[in-house]
């Protein structure tokens, strides 16, 4: 990963930092998979086709209410733009799309009394949607990098319609030489869905590129819980010390892989270190 861009090739970085505080305000793509429009209104379902608008625009108000009530705990400003992105990720995550996971293939595993210390796996050449963002803090960083990809997601791409969301959403980081600090520099990565990988709708954001990255194998681990500045030092240093060959594979670029819902119970992240040439 290069300081210009996000690629999975093993050099460079990209950092993140600020206050580790709670995740529970955080805001990401599928936070909004725990708020069902059911949720967000106390009328009627059977409503007339000529309220039906007037439903729409409360169920909207609703969703763009509780994320900016979530980030004002993270100083963040959800902009009324936002309405429409978060109403329509959550219309068409509640059964009509089903998320896409990335794909790859599994080459070895190490396993400790039945626990999976960590994976080696081969992903191959895709194409990604990625921004770098620099805010006062890490949790403002990636809120803002994560609505701007949301935008792009929904409405503002050349193809004009959503194009479907895809996990794990990657918060590519970087780290000070000790591995104990994140710097504020947060990129957040969504990989194109194999529809449009061979040609990937371009954003209307001139600060989301399109860049295709190159195979590369990585190595994962598992963990649950919030991905915070704590959680995340301690889980580089966590595979640090499971690896075979930790000095074969770290540099001061990291990757923090989500895959569920913040507000879940167990959410499901990984960390990832890329196999360096």
């Amino acid at each position: 990963m290069e300081r210009a861009n996000c690629r999975m090739n093993g050099g460079g970085g990209l950092d993140g930092g600020g206050d580790s505080g709670s995740s529970s305000g955080r805001i990401t793509l599928e936070d909004l998979e725990s708020f069902t429009e059911d949720q967000l209104s106390d009328s009627d379902s059977e409503t007339p086709k000529e309220e039906d608008q007037m439903m729409d625009d409360e169920q909207q108000d609703g969703l763009l209410r509780y994320w900016q009530d979530a980030a004002r705990g993270h100083q963040v400003e959800v902009p009324r733009d936002m309405a429409e992105p978060i109403h329509q990720i959550t219309s068409n995550n509640e059964g009509q799309h089903n998320r896409e996971l990335v794909p790859f293939t599994l080459i070895s595993r190490k396993e400790k009394c039945g626990t999976v210390l960590y994976e080696r796996r081969h992903y191959e050449k895709a194409y990604w949607a990625c921004i770098t963002v620099r805010e006062d803090t890490y949790e403002q960083s990636i809120c803002y990098g994560f609505m701007r990809l949301m935008k792009y997601i929904c409405q503002q791409n050349t193809a004009g319609n959503y194009l479907g969301l895809t996990i794990p959403i990657l918060t590519i980081i970087r780290t000070d030489e000790s591995h104990t600090v994140l710097s504020r520099d947060v990129t957040v990565a969504y990989y194109l869905p194999t529809e449009h990988q061979t040609q990937p709708p371009l954003p209307s954001d001139l600060d989301i590129r399109i860049e295709e990255w190159p195979a590369t194998n990585v190595y994962t681990r598992a963990f649950a819980g919030a991905t915070n500045e704590v959680t995340i030092i301690n889980q580089i240093n966590t595979m640090a010390q499971v690896l075979d060959n930790p000095a074969g594979h770290l540099n001061d670029s990291f990757i923090v892989a989500g895959y569920t819902n913040p507000a879940a119970a167990n959410r499901q992240n990984e960390i990832w270190f890329l196999e360096l040439p």
